[in-house]
């Protein structure tokens, strides 16, 4: 696992790296790329793009601080307002839960780390990271799996895609006892969110020039709710019809992407599969401290870690990986037209991984419980 310690290792990195521009020579760099463009392009004065934070549990804040200390080496104008919402750290609230909420709807833009949901049950079914995802409208969450070259793992070169619908489904906090021992655990599934999850999987692969469309589901056994979803992702795909269409049943689907995830391109699927496979591929890239991630509405984007884990033993020990964070980072300033910083950020990141100069520091438990550690 790389440490945080080489956050440091990665400004020096580029100061030395040339195909970047050394760190001295920043401001003047910035400041020529700024001269170049109109006052209404990308890069501006510093505080013109207002971000909502929110560090989370566990190791987020060591994240963020990552973030924060690769930004303002980076001169990036961004500044960060700072929020804190966490059911664990008892700083969860609905007064809390607002001010985040009015925060992320002025600036539209936000970072998060993972807010972490006990599994307690104290009277509210939805945990707070949900009922912001709802209330934003979150509906898309979007991570992006590929290969970093530095980290070996046992298969090398993928880029694939993973889209989840993140509103419905399992996660519709709808629990009840009907009787003494029994737990109805509903799940929803709607019409008019499965065309919309299944057009925006088919409208991104368009823009990002991706050939195919794979509908992951359980429609053999879950045949009204799953059977909704699939029908849905098939009227859609009869709008596209360059891009290839597949379906695959979500058990053989991590078959599959165990054995040849080469054949996939962009997966579409609801909330719990989507949760699920994001995991899984994670590890086939090198773990959770690795795949950046985001989430979108009609208004809002949000960007965090591909697989939302807090890693609480990793706490205070330096050891935590911040690639994901400062990739989804990247990500966010690219969302923000800021393609000068984004790049440099992203080639960086990977140029550091590449050369191997980030010291690991893996816990012995992770590796004897996993083929691949949370964060290599």
């Amino acid at each position: 696992m790389a440490a945080l310690s080489g956050v440091r290792w990665l400004t020096r990195a580029l100061v030395s790296a040339g195909n970047l521009g050394a760190w001295r020579g920043l401001s003047a760099s910035a400041a020529a790329h700024a001269a170049s463009r109109s006052q209404a392009e990308d890069v501006r004065v510093e505080g013109s793009f207002p971000v909502t934070m929110l560090p989370g549990d566990g190791v987020g804040p060591e994240l963020m601080h990552a973030v924060k200390e690769v930004f303002k080496a980076a001169a990036v104008p961004v500044e960060f307002q700072e929020h804190h919402l966490s059911e664990v750290q008892n700083m969860a609230s609905e007064e809390k839960l607002e001010q985040v909420l009015s925060s992320m709807k002025e600036n539209k833009v936000a970072i998060i780390g993972k807010i972490h949901t006990p599994m307690e049950y104290k009277g509210e079914l939805a945990s707070y990271d949900m009922r912001l995802r709802r209330k934003l409208d979150l509906f898309a969450n979007v991570v992006h799996v590929k290969s970093l070259p530095g980290y070996m793992t046992r298969h090398n070169n993928l880029d694939l895609v993973i889209i989840r619908e993140q509103t419905e489904g399992e996660y519709s906090s709808l629990e009840h006892e009907s009787a003494r021992g029994v737990i109805e655990c509903l799940k929803i599934v709607t019409r008019a969110k499965s065309q919309r999850i299944a057009k925006f999987a088919f409208d991104y692969a368009t823009k990002k020039g991706r050939g195919k469309v794979t509908a992951v589901h359980k429609a053999n056994i879950m045949k009204l709710g799953d059977g909704l979803f699939l029908q849905c992702c098939e009227e859609v795909a009869e709008l596209y019809p360059k891009i290839k269409f597949e379906t695959m049943i979500i058990d053989n689907c991590c078959m599959q992407l165990v054995q040849n995830p080469y054949q996939f391109d962009v997966l579409v699927m609801p909330n719990l599969y989507g949760n699920i496979i994001d995991n899984l591929a994670a590890g086939l890239v090198g773990g959770a401290g690795v795949v950046p991630g985001e989430s979108y509405s009609a208004e809002y984007a949000v960007f965090e870690t591909g697989a939302r884990h807090p890693f609480a033993q990793a706490v205070g020990r330096n050891i935590a990986n911040p690639t994901a964070m400062l990739l989804s980072a990247s990500n966010m300033l690219r969302h923000l037209n800021l393609e000068y910083h984004s790049s440099m950020i992203a080639d960086a990141v990977k140029k550091v991984i590449k050369v191997g100069k980030i010291p690991s520091a893996v816990p012995s438990f992770l590796l004897h419980s996993l083929p691949f550690s949370w964060a290599i």
